[in-house]
């Protein structure tokens, strides 16, 4: 399994703190936001893990965090604290990482890091994540594997995963609306940016996360910029692929957040404070107060 993930993103809602850190790497408690979705990447079983990064000092910030830093790892081991340093040695050892960086040349988008992974991706499956999203789950779950087992399951070329909102709350939120194929599956029909008016209880809404076969990305190469803003959308490409193939929609179980701004970052805090301390380490959520 491989997965593509994407941090490779301006912040301009975080500037100018985003000037010199990486969104990305602004921490939910002791690990950055990035390393949660690393972690759920692992536990679907992705072993090749690509991260899009931007140039300059806020790349190098996640490039740093995913290797190895030998001088590092001596001086925690010297004062007998390897199992501190462990929590970020174990990436190292799970999976191999691969760093591709988005070049600052007019061209902008969420479909970028696709079309720039295309070497790596080399026609197999991969996961696409963005770096900047955080599904919140208290029973010890992972999204990401739920998504590769539905995914399989249902026997579709690709899937995406979806969180559940108000229907009075789909204006804030991508909309993914749905159909059911001939085997009984839900499937994507057609996604929605921020829709003016939405009828239902409720919506499903896109969360950035998919499971996508090497088919997927003559459409990501077809692509030009959006007429409304210039962006090659990976919705967009997304969309046309699932014109042609099922791409199965499954509902997240985890609590969704959007690490992108400082209030769904705050929030995204504040709610794992409040119920749990997470250890990307040992991949498991432990309540408080029972270490």
């Amino acid at each position: 399994m491989k997965a593509v993930i994407a941090v490779a993103g301006m912040g301009a809602r975080f500037f100018p703190i985003s000037k010199t850190i990486n969104k990305c790497m602004l921490p939910i408690l002791d690990q950055p936001v990035v390393a949660y979705a690393v972690a759920d990447c692992l536990a679907a079983g992705a072993d090749h893990i690509a991260i899009v990064t931007g140039t300059g000092e806020t790349g190098s910030q996640v490039r740093h965090y995913f290797t190895e830093d030998t001088s590092l790892k001596d001086f925690f081991t010297a004062r007998g604290w390897q199992d501190k340093y462990q929590t970020v040695a174990h990436l190292h050892d799970q999976a191999a990482f691969t760093f591709i960086e988005q070049p600052r040349d007019g061209r902008h988008g969420t479909a970028l890091p696709v079309m720039l992974a295309a070497e790596f991706v080399d026609g197999e499956d991969f996961l696409f994540l963005t770096g900047g999203d955080f599904l919140l789950r208290t029973d010890g779950g992972h999204d990401v594997l739920a998504l590769v087992t539905a995914r399989a399951m249902a026997g579709t070329p690709g899937a995406m995963a979806a969180a559940t909102v108000p229907g009075a709350m789909a204006h804030r939120y991508g909309v993914l609306t749905t159909k059911t194929n001939a085997h009984g599956h839900l499937i994507l029909d057609s996604m929605v940016e921020k829709p003016s008016s939405y009828q239902a209880a409720t919506a499903y809404i896109n969360v950035s996360r998919a499971l996508l076969s090497g088919q997927a990305m003559p459409y990501f190469d077809a692509l030009r910029p959006a007429a409304s803003n210039g962006e090659y959308q990976a919705t967009d490409a997304i969309a046309a692929y699932a014109r042609d193939h099922d791409v199965l929609i499954h509902a997240v179980a985890g609590q969704y957040h959007d690490c992108g701004d400082a209030t769904g970052w705050l929030a995204a805090n504040l709610a794992a404070a409040s119920v749990s301390v997470f250890s990307v380490a040992t991949d498991r959520v432990t309540p408080v107060g029972s270490r």
